[in-house]
């Protein structure tokens, strides 16, 4: 959402325009005091860390919301979402570090919020710090757990999440497979899909899809936050002036704001973000050492790999990528169903040109494809066909997004190995990878290896 934002503003700004309309809409942001009287911070590093949470806030949604997005129960008055974006200094690269709402932590001394309680430092789960202390005790909380200077709070909960991404007119996420979970009603078939506000609501906030819990839903996260910026970066909303105060007002005016997040910090952050795409963001989750690590009278929790941790915040600090700088055009790979290795495949030459076959085998093998590795002459067609046995149609289907605009023939009876009958539309093979399996050492990946590939 900030990025949504300083992307506006950009557009608006170089207009001549964008310090008016942001002037007014800026006084509308409710305000929080996140840094009050708060002694021995850490360091600034260098670049600029946004510490965004998504809060419960299910009080504030309608009864038919409620219902239809299975938002049942009382609201818990904690943070949902925790994450740190760091925007580099030279505002060419964000990353996103999530923290798991479960981890292990230790929050300093402090005032209960609710019941005006003096509290010694105690351990709790990372989440439970907002319902003790609020934004200030969350923000004290993290800055001790990764020595980052956090710069900026922004909190967002069910009803501006939802608000936001229906005046967007919709955001399109992409699964290799069915996503089902019966607590929050989500129920997506493999495919691209466009999700509304109270969709998106349930995409986020499923935990009960896989095995993954509280990490697979990250990814989620992660990845409807590419989606996000690419939906705003794409969709014209920059460039249009009324569709622009729509948006600003919906993400702007459901928020709530350190004080020091004004206009002129929209302004600059948006003036330097004008080249931010997909592929500037970077996404990882804080690596975990020890899982269903439990604590009396806490219960279960994760608690980070020390080490790996301290590296990773490092990194920020020192505003470098938490991933190797990747080259500049290199493809990036699509998530398929069914991971590449997993694909057995017998290419055949249904052109005249020779050698074709050989080429298309060497290609889908670099990718990761069992291929035999001996490609034969076959019928001639006059574009690339993949025949599978039904019983293998997600195979099938993982193999046709490697080789776009084939054509897909079920051939009952095949068997396992797929066949690919290369035509004279060839031209060449698209990267694709298997489905990330959340572990408690999460990869880094960037926005645009996670965002959709084509219409829904």
């Amino acid at each position: 959402m900030r990025a949504v934002t300083a992307l506006s503003v950009t557009v608006l700004a170089t207009a001549g325009i964008g310090h008016a309309l942001v002037t007014g809409l800026d006084s509308g942001i409710a305000r929080v005091d996140a840094f009050k009287d708060m002694k021995n911070r850490p360091a600034a590093g260098h670049g600029m860390n946004v510490l965004l949470v998504g809060t419960d806030g299910r009080d504030k949604i309608t009864e038919q919301e409620r219902k239809a997005y299975r938002l049942g129960g009382a609201p818990c008055h904690c943070t949902d979402t925790i994450m740190i974006v760091h925007i580099s200094q030279d505002r060419d690269r964000a990353s996103v570090v999530s923290l798991p709402r479960d981890s292990y932590a230790e929050v300093p001394a402090h005032v209960d919020q609710s019941t005006g309680e003096p509290h010694h430092a105690h351990p709790l789960k990372l989440n439970a710090a907002y319902a003790e202390g609020g934004p200030q005790l969350t923000v004290r909380t993290v800055e001790a757990m990764t020595h980052v200077k956090i710069d900026h709070y922004l909190e967002v909960d069910f009803a501006s999440f939802m608000r936001t991404v229906d005046v967007l007119g919709g955001v399109t996420v992409c699964t290799p497979t069915t996503l089902k979970d019966s607590y929050t009603g989500l129920d997506l078939a493999p495919g691209n899909h466009n999700l509304t506000g109270g969709q998106a609501l349930q995409y986020v906030r499923a935990r009960h899809v896989d095995g993954a819990s509280d990490l697979g839903r990250m990814q989620r996260q992660q990845r409807f936050m590419a989606a996000l910026i690419e939906r705003a970066t794409s969709s014209g909303v920059l460039l249009n002036p009324m569709r622009f105060r729509n948006v600003t007002r919906a993400v702007l005016g459901s928020v709530r704001a350190d004080a020091g997040f004004g206009t002129n910090e929209l302004l600059d952050l948006g003036r330097a973000m004008r080249n931010f795409s997909p592929s500037s963001s970077e996404f990882t989750t804080v690596p975990i050492g020890q899982m269903g690590f439990v604590v009396n009278g806490i219960g279960s929790t994760l608690k980070w790999d020390k080490a790996k941790a301290d590296r990773l915040f490092a990194a920020l600090r020192d505003d470098k990528p938490l991933a190797p700088v990747r080259a500049k055009h290199a493809p990036a790979a699509t998530t398929v169903e069914v991971a590449p290795s997993s694909i057995r495949v017998r290419v055949e030459n249904g052109t005249g040109t020779a050698g074709l076959g050989r080429k298309v085998d060497a290609a889908l093998a670099s990718t990761g494809f069992a291929t035999t590795r001996q490609p034969v002459t076959g019928h001639p067609v006059p574009r690339t066909v993949i025949s599978y046995d039904p019983r293998w149609d997600r195979s099938a289907r993982s193999l046709a997004v490697a080789l776009p605009g084939s054509e897909l023939r079920p051939a009952p009876g095949q068997g396992a190995v797929l066949r690919v009958t290369a035509g004279p539309d060839f031209k060449d093979v698209h990267k694709v990878k298997g489905p990330d399996t959340a572990q408690p050492d999460s990869p880094v990946v960037h926005g645009d290896e996670v965002v959709c590939s084509g219409k829904a």
